[in-house]
């Protein structure tokens, strides 16, 4: 009976002392990963910019401000979410892609020295297998975020995309890294994550053209995220991914609100 009293004392103090969610989530360090969205957000060279007008905004006749503005956009510009059937014909559309795999531990692959070299940069399957050989295997659910260091040129369109013009002619121009087709094989062979994100305007490299690294993830059925920022803020392990798209009924992609969640150790 004693022994008994004794580990029940033991579980009360534990269940006491351990910090409950509420309090783990309100002393974390949230980092918001997502661009601002106005005219001069980056979309493909063959889309329509971004567009907000106002409806109205200031006093009305009865004396008390009012604002209500409207907005278009492409589902595929700015930060933005890639649903499967984006590239996969029957794959999941926003509103079906499952709260699930919206969010899961961030795995951060920095591979900027890389692609500061080399605009066109493939990122290898070597390039996962050295992240994993100094941080561990990549766990289940994760969400890897590749870091090519793009995000420093956002605002600069030149920079950032390689191009200036718009049309089929801007998408020819397009020089930006991205995943290789090798790299989404083995990892979707091998590795079970939710998604895929990077810090450029598209998954495939900018001069990409068949979008195999699209077509394979997709089919495997995962999103990705395009156009990210603050990944330069993010530990290599350790951040919680939470990312949000507009649910969209039948869309292949849409804007997306996504932050990273790390321990603040400074509590």
């Amino acid at each position: 009976m004693k022994k008994v009293f004794i580990a029940l004392l033991c579980m009360l103090c534990f269940a006491c002392t351990r910090p409950d969610l509420t309090s783990q989530l309100q002393l974390a360090v949230w980092i918001d990963l997502t661009h601002d969205f106005d005219s001069t957000t980056v979309y493909w060279p063959t889309d329509v910019n971004f567009r907000h007008d106002t409806v109205f905004c200031g006093l009305t006749d009865k004396g008390y401000f009012y604002s209500s503005f409207k907005y278009a956009a492409e589902e595929h510009g700015g930060t933005h979410f890639d649903a499967p059937i984006h590239f996969h014909q029957g794959g999941n559309s926003i509103e079906k892609v499952p709260v699930t795999q919206l969010h899961g531990p961030a795995v951060v692959i920095d591979i900027s020295e890389k692609c500061s070299a080399n605009r066109d940069y493939l990122i290898t399957t070597d390039d996962v297998n050295k992240w994993e050989h100094q941080h561990g295997r990549i766990p289940k659910n994760a969400i890897i975020l590749l870091y090519t260091g793009y995000e420093k040129y956002w605002g600069d369109h030149l920079k950032y995309t390689g191009t200036l013009k718009k049309g089929p002619e801007g998408v020819a121009e397009l020089h930006f890294p991205g995943l290789s087709p090798e790299a989404s094989t083995w990892i979707t062979a091998n590795r079970k994550v939710n998604a895929i994100g990077l810090d450029t305007p598209s998954i495939d490299f900018g001069q990409s053209k068949d979008f195999q690294t699209h077509c394979i993830l997709t089919a495997a059925g995962l999103s990705m995220y395009e156009n990210l920022c603050n990944l330069s803020q993010l530990p290599a392990t350790g951040a919680y991914i939470v990312a949000l798209p507009m649910k969209i009924k039948g869309g292949s992609g849409s804007p997306l609100r996504i932050v990273a969640i790390i321990e603040n150790t400074d509590k």
